[in-house]
């Protein structure tokens, strides 16, 4: 868990009913409970928002201008190139967003203007939200199978090098054919660019260092006039800067000795002198140096004209771009040119050579995404039986966890079933029982079920690649008593591996909590800072009592309050 980000603290500002408040969240298991309505779900609303969610000024309470969102995460040393389109400082990434009633809102990463679309895509890198309606996301046959290949630690790297290898000789081949429809014409456009280019031989970047010379050698006058009145400033024998500087630094030489004090500025006096004749030096040498030559000139503007007349003739940007661009692309097409004339030189040959490689390669990315299914398809039986496992112990006891990884027919695959993520379609099923139908998840689990199979799928997945901090809110409903023990015992399992963070009604979900805040509201409906309390010993035997009894004192809660405590010892 040390290797992962995690949520140190959260900051809330006139959301919903929430005035203001702040949680400093431990690692571990935390725990949010509080009376129905008193926000306990402000954690959610303010998490989407600082991860890049839709703005929406009607979340701003009432009375107020503006919302404020704030999160500040933990980021361990080498995983900041995750991160490389935010800010990250001294290990800690600070995210706040504001919105204000005009709907208008600000993203920052610590101190610096972020865009709500940077936010969103490092957002997975953060958190792994589970509400009713983010659980949803399931449903789509990407998200499943992105859930299995975390699961499998699939590496893609060889499938997709060789896939693009693929399509690039296709694209290759594509380009010969049609070229070969046009050979001569191809050859000698080809031909006649390499003649022009050998002959001038031009160089990335020559444009701009002729017009600086051209600029030069224009101005010598106005230069010769400009750098003799600067050396006259600097080394006149009767005022120059030289020569006050020099009688300046020898008036001090005696006088710092009576005052130590002077010694500084003496020294300050003795750089400026130091550093003044340098430049003199350098000026001496420009002066020596710059003269008229206007056969020089002429031969650049020469070179240039040529240069303008290469690229309009040649480049396929024309008159459009920026000039030292359209040398670049010429530079870059002279490079790839004499394999382009090798292969309409080869023709036919060079094209069957090329439909021969690409055979070659097609056999290899047949069998690159073989392995890919097969890993796939190990993977989703260990996973299906895992999540069936840790399902039927919360409150589905009959329910079996079915994955099914679905690939085309390898022995005659078409070229439409390779993707950037492989051959494979992955299906997630709820079966209710042995002998009942496969059901699609999201159509055969209620909201309450779908949190809970989303529950157990994350702790079997985060025990061999966790996310950096869980929130779940919701994942109780519709569970009690011996199921809802273990709800509280698996995230508490869960929490071994990350940071996790519950927003629950259940005490028995609660007691396995490692921090525990209560929110209350006030008698006005709001929830201000005081009203955000994090209960330990005494407070919080009282809290799970009230959870459980639904009242603030009752003696036989008590004790079965110290019992639910227990459980985690």
């Amino acid at each position: 868990m040390s290797e992962r980000t995690f949520l140190e603290e959260i900051t809330i500002r006139s959301i919903g009913v929430i005035e203001q408040s702040t949680l400093e969240i431990s690692k571990g298991l935390t725990v949010l409970s509080g009376e129905t309505g008193a926000g306990k779900t402000m954690i959610l609303t303010a998490l989407n928002l600082i991860l890049g969610g839709k703005s929406d000024s009607a979340l701003i309470r009432k009375g107020s201008e503006r919302l404020v969102a704030s999160g500040k995460f933990a980021v361990p040393k080498g995983s900041e190139n995750l991160f490389e389109d935010l800010v990250v400082e001294d290990g800690q990434l600070i995210i706040t967003r504001t919105v204000n009633s005009d709907g208008k809102s600000k993203a920052t990463s610590n101190g610096v203007n972020v865009t709500a679309a940077m936010l969103n895509s490092v957002a997975s890198y953060l958190v792994e939200v589970h509400a009713q309606s983010a659980n949803q996301s399931i449903s789509k046959s990407s998200r499943q199978r992105e859930l299995l290949d975390r699961f499998a630690q699939l590496d893609l790297t060889d499938y997709t090098s060789v896939l693009n290898a693929f399509q690039e000789m296709k694209t290759r081949i594509s380009a010969l054919t049609k070229a070969i429809a046009d050979k001569e014409k191809e050859l000698s456009a080809l031909t006649e660019f390499s003649s022009a280019f050998n002959k001038l031989k031009p160089k990335a970047g020559e444009v701009g260092e002729i017009d600086s010379e051209i600029s030069r050698l224009s101005s010598v006058h106005e230069l010769g006039m400009s750098t003799q009145e600067a050396l006259a400033a600097i080394s006149n024998e009767d005022s120059g800067a030289l020569i006050c500087l020099a009688h300046a630094k020898r008036s001090l030489e005696k006088a710092k000795e009576m005052d130590p004090s002077l010694e500084a500025i003496y020294q300050q006096i003795s750089e400026s002198f130091f550093t003044l004749d340098d430049a003199n030096i350098a000026l001496n040498s420009y002066v020596s140096s710059l003269e008229a030559d206007p056969q020089r000139l002429e031969a650049l503007h020469a070179r240039k004209a040529e240069l303008t007349v290469f690229i309009k003739r040649f480049s396929n940007l024309g008159n459009s771009g920026d000039i030292e661009e359209n040398l670049k692309e010429l530079i870059l097409k002279f490079a790839n040119s004499a394999d382009a004339i090798a292969d309409l030189n080869g023709g036919d040959e060079r094209l069957d050579q090329l439909n021969s490689e690409l055979k070659e390669i097609k056999r290899k990315l047949l069998s690159v995404a073989q392995e890919v299914s097969a890993q796939r398809l190990k993977a989703a039986n260990m996973l299906s039986n895992a999540v069936t496992k840790e399902i039927q112990a919360l409150s589905m006891p009959h329910a079996s966890f079915i994955i099914q990884v679905s690939s085309p027919d390898y022995n005659i695959p078409k070229e439409s079933d390779f993707s950037v993520h492989g051959c494979d379609e992955v299906s997630m099923f709820i079966q209710a029982h042995k002998d009942a139908p496969l059901v699609p998840i999201a159509k055969g689990a209620s909201g309450g079920e779908m949190s809970r199979v989303m529950l157990a799928l994350e702790v079997v997945i985060a025990s061999t690649h966790p996310i950096g901090t869980y929130v779940f809110d919701e994942v109780d409903a519709g569970v009690g008593g011996k199921a809802a023990i273990e709800v509280g015992r698996r995230l508490h399992e869960l929490s071994k591996h990350a940071q996790v963070i519950v927003v629950t009604h259940l005490p028995q979900v609660a007691a396995w909590a490692d921090s525990h805040f209560v929110v209350t509201k006030n008698n006005d409906g709001t929830v201000s800072q005081s009203d955000v309390q994090k209960v330990e010993g005494e407070s919080r035997v009282q809290e799970i009592a009230r959870m459980l009894a639904g009242l603030d004192e009752s003696s036989s809660a008590r004790e079965h309050a110290t019992e639910l405590l227990a459980l985690k010892v």
